[in-house]
């Protein structure tokens, strides 16, 4: 994130004024319309990447989370944005339409996307990020701790971390009360 990249409220506005094709249902299958795989190379060769299809072949997988190829979609869509600066290494673009879009998808559809102002900013923040950069006007630390307080999947790693370590907390504190019971009794045997 150390380049300043486009404006935020440039990047959510385009979000939110995706066209309707952009929802529709990825072709997985014989089923589907959007043939997801096709638009993502379509869209990296328009800025001189060639990756082979098959390297898209997740995004039209029946075992990827439903969301995955819908949100790549609109990644695909926020990537043809003009302001968009692009990095050298094609596999940060993999990676964000691949691995990215997909852990997005576990906790969001592309409608809510869509209709929210900060799924919409998360979206942006996460596609920025991919690309290394940070928001135009922002300064590193900024961006960062903006990041933190709209992404989802932070939310759940932090919901996740919060319920492990009550779970220690709650085995160690019946082994704490194991071990007292075993010495009052031992006391009592004693006596």
């Amino acid at each position: 994130m150390d380049i300043e990249g486009a404006p935020l409220p440039l990047l959510t506005r385009r979000i939110a004024e995706a066209p309707a094709d952009f929802l529709a249902m990825p072709r997985i299958g014989a089923a589907g319309l959007v043939h997801v795989d096709a638009i993502a190379r379509d869209v990296l060769s328009s800025r001189g990447i060639d990756v082979p299809i098959t390297a898209l072949a997740a995004l039209s997988s029946p075992i990827s989370p439903r969301e995955h190829p819908r949100l790549a979609l609109l990644i695909c869509w926020l990537l043809v944005e003009p302001q968009l600066q692009w990095p050298n290494d094609p596999n940060a673009l993999l990676a964000l339409l691949l691995i990215r879009a997909r852990e997005l998808a576990v906790h969001l559809s592309a409608e809510a996307v869509i209709a929210d102002d900060e799924r919409r900013e998360e979206l942006a923040r996460l596609t920025l990020m991919a690309l290394g950069q940070r928001p135009a006007g922002e300064s590193l630390v900024q961006a960062r701790d903006r990041w933190l307080a709209v992404s989802t999947m932070e939310r759940a790693r932090l919901v996740d971390a919060s319920r492990a370590a009550e779970q220690r907390a709650r085995a160690i504190r019946e082994a704490l009360a194991r071990k007292a019971a075993e010495e009052s009794a031992d006391k009592w045997s004693r006596e």
